[in-house]
């Protein structure tokens, strides 16, 4: 494939470094996934209340946050593939003590380590990809990102099942150990193989030229792009960066304590797409179920019909996306979302209670809820699951794309953490009707967000953007 006059793009070379890159999204989505099924497990391990189980889920996403912004500013510093190498660290290390510790503070420490891991993956592959890839087909191979976080949190939830299906349910015994503490320990393979692979590829020669270290670079590019093509964007490269600092922190400031419109415009972005609850299926879709009226078993089944739903609308998307572009897709998201959440808070404000407390919904809002929550996620995974971190990897300057993800991340991760924490006391006091009402709110008002400030990103080289 051509890229630019008298170039060729090694297609081999970039499908290989999209793979490494991308098993730290297939690990992100794993890893978010793995706790779904494992709440029984938690509470009768750690002896937790609700409010105990919230925060023992939620601990990841405060790793996450932590774990976003850090990779963010050490990107910048260290290169993006020692970070990388760092969250493989991390992810194996976790995996296995969730998985094998008795002691909550140990299974809340390791969960946080895997929650760091996860926040630095979330921001590592989209940049790193976008820095190697060619901006023609940029959004499709920062695309597979996606496709690989739902075939994690799919490859999750099908574990899972299988794992419950074996043992009897969540709480019994696969050889030796509790049915969901094998659930946390199948994560170690993957992270394994994560860490291994990244030794197989190059620095971003984008962070290389910051560094001054142009001669590697060169070598880097010359491979993906042949001689021509790598000596015309050392020189744009070259020029983007300013000549009398470094990538820093303080390059997101428009002045004082300021940020800059772009970034402001990712952090919308960002937390727009956790305030529409998309995680609320993915970490508590059994319970949610389950408060539902379904067995564990069938909210289980649920769980992986979701997956399955959620690849194909990420395939859509990496066909489309660099077709229609990225606002079109953002725009069709949130005013499917805000409708199948309209839907599900429909269905649930018509629930009945049994003898024991217990949501029970009748046949019709049963299946207007399945649908909807199908829909809904098929919705999410076309446009702002994938494009969010597409537009991230791109739509900042390459000054300030570390530091400006670095932000973005902390935001969307905190977003995302708030969402899942509040979550099990909102169902409880305000009821999942009122809840998912705030979650279709969110949906809606992100369609005018994104209509009034963000901007187009499709086929622009990295070294135009501005803001």
């Amino acid at each position: 494939m051509s890229q630019g006059s008298g170039s060729q793009v090694n297609m081999a070379f970039v499908v290989l470094i999209v793979a490494v890159a991308t098993i730290g999204g297939l690990l992100f989505g794993y890893d978010s996934g793995a706790v779904n099924g494992t709440q029984g497990g938690l509470k009768a391990a750690f002896s937790l209340d609700d409010a105990g189980l919230g925060f023992t889920v939620g601990s990841l996403l405060i790793g996450c946050a932590v774990g976003a912004f850090l990779a963010g500013r050490l990107s910048d510093a260290l290169g993006r593939k020692r970070v990388m190498l760092l969250a493989a660290v991390l992810f194996l290390a976790g995996a296995l003590v969730q998985g094998l510790t008795s002691v909550h503070l140990l299974f809340l420490l390791a969960r946080f380590c895997g929650g760091m891991a996860v926040g630095a993956a979330s921001v590592l592959s989209p940049l790193y990809i976008s820095e190697v890839a060619p901006a023609s087909i940029r959004g499709r191979l920062s695309t597979v990102q996606q496709v690989m976080i739902i075939i994690g949190l799919t490859a999750a939830f099908v574990v899972n099942y299988f794992l419950a299906r074996s043992a009897g349910d969540s709480l019994g015994q696969v050889a030796g150990l509790a049915a969901w503490r094998w659930m946390y320990l199948a994560q170690a393979f993957p992270a394994a193989v994560f860490l291994v692979s990244l030794f197989f590829i190059p620095e971003s020669p984008r962070y290389l030229i910051s560094r001054g270290r142009v001669e590697e670079a060169s070598r880097v590019l010359n491979r993906l792009f042949g001689a021509e093509e790598a000596a015309r964007k050392i020189g744009e490269i070259k020029a983007s960066f300013r000549q009398d600092h470094r990538p820093r922190l303080a390059d997101v400031l428009a002045s004082g304590t300021v940020f800059r419109p772009i970034v402001w415009a990712g952090i919308v972005l960002a937390t727009f797409q956790q305030f529409v609850g998309i995680n609320i299926i993915f970490y508590y879709g059994e319970t949610l179920w389950k408060l539902a009226g379904v067995s564990e078993d069938v909210a289980l089944e649920r769980n992986v019909i979701s997956g399955v739903v959620s690849i194909v609308a990420v395939l859509a998307a990496l066909v489309l996306v660099d077709r229609l572009g990225r606002k079109p897709l953002l725009l069709i998201g949130s005013l499917g979302m805000a409708v199948t959440l309209g839907a599900m808070t429909w269905a649930f404000s018509g629930a009945d209670t049994d003898a024991a407390g217990n949501l029970m919904l009748g046949q019709t809002a049963g299946y207007t809820a399945l649908l909807a929550a199908n829909l809904y996620v098929i919705f999410f995974n076309f446009s702002w699951g994938p494009v969010m971190w597409v537009m991230l990897g791109e739509m900042f300057p390459n000054q300030m794309r570390g530091s400006a993800l670095a932000v973005a991340g902390l935001a969307q991760w905190g977003a995302n953490y708030l969402v899942v924490q509040s979550f099990p006391a909102m169902a409880s006091g305000l009821g999942l009707a009122s809840t998912y009402a705030v979650y279709t709110a969110a949906a809606f008002i992100s369609f005018f967000l994104v209509r009034s400030f963000i901007n187009e990103t499709k086929g622009r080289e990295l070294e135009h953007m501005t803001g």
